[in-house]
């Protein structure tokens, strides 16, 4: 196959996965192994073009980052309370990071521990939409400091590819309460952030190793997960608001059980 196709569909991939509740990385680990290509060498190219996801949040969501850049000035509480609940979820991801940084590059290449994790986190949410009561809460502002600490810690179970960063945030948010959408919608908000350090830290930790082939890929991949997502994100609210996060959890145990089969059998 092409190497160009490979970062169109890699690209592809990206914005589909990004901010469902499958796990981006851990699709872009199995597409790039089915396509028979080696994921270790993949690993930075699939996390490099995350900020083409990141830019389709920014633009969806700009009147929201705009009032709140602009709140803070004039000192609205809602536009500091939203401030401080992403900063205080942002921070454990953080910590962790930084700790178990070599640990979490071992397993991006590891297509087994992504079979397996769709398949657990598919009965996890499953679970959290049958016993889970969420109530409207007013939005991200209105989140208590308890609720996005507890959110921040359960955004770490993500750096285990195939769990699914956006899967466990919100997920980890309905657990406490929350309804749907303002979970989702705090998800992406938190994607920013999140999604912004580990593309830098991978980059200063690997960008010396990038060719001039390689950056017109990352460009490419970037602008084909952006466009991609933008149309994503809006089906995807759609979605859970009529049918919940059911369809995503069957999707997640059927993929992880095929994966499984596959990579038995090859």
């Amino acid at each position: 196959m092409p190497v160009l196709l490979l970062v169109i569909i890699l690209g592809i991939v990206e914005g589909v996965t990004e901010y469902l509740p499958v796990s981006s990385t851990g699709h872009l680990i199995l597409a790039t192994e089915l396509m028979g290509f080696d994921a270790d060498r993949w690993a930075l190219f699939n996390i490099a073009i995350q900020p083409g996801a990141i830019l389709a949040i920014v633009i969806l969501y700009w009147r929201t980052f705009w009032d709140v850049f602009t709140g803070l000035f004039q000192r609205s509480p809602s536009a500091w309370a939203f401030t401080r609940n992403l900063l205080v979820a942002f921070v454990p991801a953080v910590v962790l990071g930084l700790a178990l940084g070599d640990q979490i590059e071992t397993m991006l290449g590891n297509a087994t521990i992504v079979a397996w994790a769709l398949i657990v986190g598919g009965f996890a949410i499953l679970a959290v939409e049958r016993y889970a009561r969420p109530e409207y809460s007013g939005g991200v502002a209105e989140m208590s400091l308890k609720q996005s600490a507890m959110v921040g810690v359960v955004q770490c179970l993500a750096m285990i590819p195939g769990v699914s960063r956006s899967g466990a945030t919100i997920l980890g948010a309905m657990g406490m309460g929350i309804d749907r959408r303002t979970a989702a919608e705090f998800s992406f908000f938190l994607a920013v952030p999140t999604l912004a350090g580990a593309t830098a830290l991978q980059l200063y930790k690997h960008g010396a190793g990038i060719g001039g082939d390689m950056v017109g890929y990352l460009l490419l991949g970037s602008f084909v997960s952006f466009v991609v997502a933008v149309a994503v994100v809006k089906a995807f609210l759609a979605v859970i608001t009529r049918f919940g996060f059911g369809p995503f959890a069957w999707y997640r145990i059927i993929a992880g059980s095929a994966a499984l089969i596959w990579l038995a059998a090859r």
